[in-house]
C-alpha cells in the first residue's frame, strides 16, 4: 500500500505508470539533472548504494546517488523521503540498464544522419536537440563515443520523453563497438599542482575510508552527463574540503582525479585551474 501523499502531480503519475511497467524511475530537477544527495550521503559518507560501481551499504530513503536510486517500488516513489523532490521536480528520468535497454543519444543533425546510415532501425524518441534510439539489451554507458553521440544504459539515466515510435530492435554489435575504441592518451599533470600538506585532525578513520572517498569522486566525474566543467570543479572542491587539511592526500590521488576528468574531455590545464580554484575557495 502506498503512502498518503498530496504530490500526485504530472511527474509522479508518469513515474508510477513507468514503474508499473518495470521501468526504474527517479525525479530530475531544473537543468535535467538528479537532485543532490542528502546531508548523510554527501561526499560519499554513506558508502554508496549496493548497485553502484563500488558497492556500499547505503539504504537512504531519499532519491540520493542519481541513477542508483531509480526504483520501480511505488511505496518508495510515494514515500515522505521522496515528497520534496516530486514537488520540485522538473522532469522524470529512468535507468535504461535497469529497464533492459540501451539509449543511443543523438544530439545533432549530423549524429542523426550518421545513425540513419549506420544503425538498425529501432524505436526513436524526439529530444530537445535530437533523438534517442532505443535498443533491447544493455551495455556499459559512455559519453562522446563519437561527435554528438552518447550511450546511456547501465549506471546512467535518461530523461523520459515519451514512448517513442517504432519497434525496439536488439542491441547491435555496431553500437557495442562504439565503446571498444582505444582511449586517448591521458596526461594527468597532477605532479605540477600543489597537494595540501596540512596537519589537521584526520577524518578518515582508516585508509580504506580515504580510498573509498577518492573512488567515489572518480565515479562522480565518470558519470557526469552534462556540465562536466562544473562537475569536475565541484568534485575537486568536495575532495579537498574533506581530505585537504590533514595531509593525507598524495600526488597519486590527484593523478587519479585528473585522469578521470581528462577521460571526460577536460584538458590538463582545465584540471589544474579547477584544482587551484578549489584550493583558493577553501583557503588551502
Amino acid at each position: 500500500m502506498t503512502h498518503p501523499t498530496e504530490i500526485r502531480g504530472e511527474h509522479l503519475l508518469s513515474a508510477l505508470s513507468l514503474a508499473a511497467s518495470g521501468v526504474p524511475v527517479l525525479p530530475l530537477r531544473a537543468g535535467k539533472v538528479p537532485f543532490g544527495n542528502c546531508q548523510r550521503c554527501t561526499d560519499g559518507a554513506c558508502g554508496g548504494r549496493p548497485n553502484m560501481k563500488i558497492p556500499g551499504p547505503c539504504a537512504c530513503p531519499a532519491p540520493c546517488h542519481g541513477w542508483a536510486a531509480a526504483t520501480t517500488d511505488p511505496d518508495v516513489l510515494t514515500s515522505p523521503g521522496w515528497a520534496r523532490t516530486w514537488r520540485e521536480a522538473a522532469a522524470v528520468a529512468y535507468h535504461p540498464g535497469g529497464a533492459g535497454v540501451t539509449v543511443v543519444d543523438l544530439d545533432t543533425t549530423q549524429a542523426i544522419a550518421w545513425a540513419r546510415e549506420t544503425l538498425p532501425v529501432t524505436r526513436t524518441v524526439p529530444t530537445t536537440r535530437g533523438e534517442h534510439w532505443i535498443y533491447r539489451g544493455t551495455m556499459p554507458s559512455a559519453n562522446h563515443v563519437r561527435p554528438g553521440v552518447d550511450i546511456k544504459s547501465t549506471m546512467a539515466y535518461a530523461r523520459w520523453l515519451g514512448p517513442g515510435t517504432g519497434s525496439i530492435a536488439a542491441l547491435p554489435d555496431v553500437v557495442r563497438a562504439l565503446i571498444a575504441r582505444e582511449p586517448a592518451p591521458v596526461q594527468p599533470a597532477a605532479a605540477t599542482v600543489p597537494v595540501p600538506g596540512g596537519r589537521g585532525k584526520c577524518p578518515h578513520r582508516t585508509r580504506t575510508y580515504l580510498e573509498r572517498g577518492i573512488a567515489m569522486a572518480e565515479q562522480r566525474i565518470a558519470e557526469a552527463t552534462s556540465a562536466v566543467h562544473t562537475t569536475v570543479f565541484g568534485t575537486f572542491l568536495a575532495v579537498l574540503s574533506t581530505h585537504g587539511r590533514c595531509g593525507c592526500l598524495t600526488t597519486a590521488h590527484t593523478e587519479r582525479l585528473f585522469t578521470s576528468a581528462q577521460a571526460k574531455g577536460e584538458s590538463p590545464r582545465h584540471c589544474a585551474d579547477a584544482w587551484a580554484n578549489a584550493l583558493t575557495r577553501l583557503g588551502l
